[in-house]
C-alpha cells in the first residue's frame, strides 16, 4: 500500500513525516510555502519524543502522481477545501482507490461518496500544530496520535486492516471501527469549541459554553438518530496512548480553527458549529449556541479581529449568551 497524503499541515505532515519514517511509500500533496519548504529541505516533525528532518516526496497537485490500483488516499485538508481536492484526483484519475477522509467533522465522507465508490472515515485524535512551513508538531506522547478508521458508511475492509497496519510501526494507535461514523460525531462534540479557543484565547474560563453547544449537539443527534461515542478523556485509550506535552522550541498546543486564523486562512466552523445547526433545522431543534458561535466566526473573519483579543463575557452578551 503506497500512502498518498493529501494536505500537507499538522495532521497530513506528521502523518507524512512519520509513515516515511518508518519505511513506509508515501508521496505527499501541499501547496504554497510548505510545499516550497519541504522540496527544498525536507520535513521537520516534533513531539515530545522526537525532532527530526524527514524526507518526504511531495508534489503541489494529483496531477503530478501516477496514481496505482494499490494507492490509499489521505484526504487531510479542511473541509472547505475537500470539494475541489476531490475534483482534481477525479481528473489525475483516481477510480476505485480507497480515500481516507483523515479530518474533523462529518461532511467529507458523503461529498467523497458522490464521486468515488471506497471511502472510509477516519477519527483524528492527534493535537497538531501548523505554524512555521516545513515543520509540524505532535503535542501526544507515547503515541504521536490515534485513529479510529471503518468504511463509509459503515463496516470495514481489508483497506482499513492494511492501514492499521502501517500506522502502528509509524508511531501511531490506530484501531479498524466498523462503527467510525459514531466515532466522528463523538469527535465533533469536542471540535464545537474550536472557534471559543480562537476568539477567546486557549485559556479562557468557556468551559460553559463547550458544554452548552454540546448539549444542544446531543439533543440534535438524539432528533436525528444519530450515535455517537465519546472518545474525549473518558476514551481509556487516551490515558495509554495520548498525554499531551509541550514540546520544546515549538509553538504552544492550540487548537485547529486558531491555528488557521494565525495563517490567514479560511476557518471551517461551518462544518463544526455548522453540522449541529444543518441537522437541528433538518430535525426542528433550536441550536442557539451553535448559531451564535457560528455569528462569531463570520464576525472574526469580515472585521479581521485578531484571535485569542476577544472579551469572553462582553462578546457573550453581545450574542445573547450571557
Amino acid at each position: 500500500m503506497r500512502i498518498i497524503v493529501y494536505g500537507v499541515g499538522a495532521i497530513g505532515g506528521v502523518l507524512a513525516g512519520a509513515l516515511a519514517k518508518s519505511g513506509a511509500e508515501v508521496i505527499g500533496i501541499a501547496r504554497g510555502r510548505m510545499l516550497e519548504a519541504v522540496q527544498a529541505k525536507g520535513l521537520r516533525v516534533m513531539s515530545p519524543d522526537m525532532d527530526e528532518v524527514i524526507a518526504v516526496p511531495m508534489v503541489g497537485s494529483p496531477a503530478e502522481i501516477d496514481f496505482r490500483p494499490d494507492d490509499a488516499i489521505l484526504l487531510c485538508m479542511k473541509t472547505q477545501d475537500t470539494q475541489p481536492a476531490l475534483e482534481a484526483l477525479r481528473m489525475a484519475g483516481v477510480t476505485d482507490q480507497p480515500i481516507f477522509c483523515t479530518q474533523n467533522g462529518v461532511a467529507n465522507e458523503p461529498l467523497a461518496l458522490r464521486m468515488f465508490p471506497n471511502v472510509h472515515g477516519m477519527t483524528v485524535m492527534l493535537p497538531g500544530t501548523y505554524l512555521t512551513p516545513g515543520e509540524v508538531v505532535s503535542h501526544c506522547t507515547p503515541k504521536l496520535g490515534m485513529f479510529d478508521i471503518g468504511r463509509f458508511p459503515k463496516g470495514s475492509d481489508a483497506a482499513d486492516e492494511a492501514l492499521v497496519e502501517l500506522l502502528w510501526p509509524a508511531g501511531f494507535a490506530a484501531f479498524v471501527k466498523p462503527d467510525v461514523m459514531a466515532s466522528k460525531y463523538g469527535k465533533l462534540l469536542l471540535n464545537l469549541g474550536n472557534i471559543s479557543g480562537a476568539a477567546f484565547g486557549p485559556s479562557a474560563p468557556d468551559g460553559a459554553l463547550r458544554k452548552a453547544a454540546q448539549s444542544e449537539a446531543i439533543a440534535v443527534y438524539k432528533a436525528a438518530g444519530i450515535d455517537f461515542v465519546d472518545v474525549s478523556t473518558k476514551d481509556e485509550r487516551r490515558e495509554k496512548y495520548m498525554n499531551l506535552r509541550e514540546v520544546p522550541g515549538a509553538p504552544a498546543m492550540s487548537n485547529s480553527t486558531l491555528q488557521s486564523f494565525q495563517r490567514g486562512n479560511s476557518v471551517e466552523t461551518d462544518y463544526m458549529n455548522g453540522e449541529i445547526c444543518y441537522l437541528g433545522r433538518l430535525h426542528g431543534v433550536k441550536t442557539p449556541v451553535n448559531d451564535a458561535l457560528m455569528a462569531l466566526a463570520v464576525r472574526m473573519l469580515r472585521d479581521g479581529i485578531e484571535p485569542g483579543t476577544l472579551d469572553l463575557q462582553a462578546t457573550l452578551a453581545e450574542l445573547g449568551l450571557a
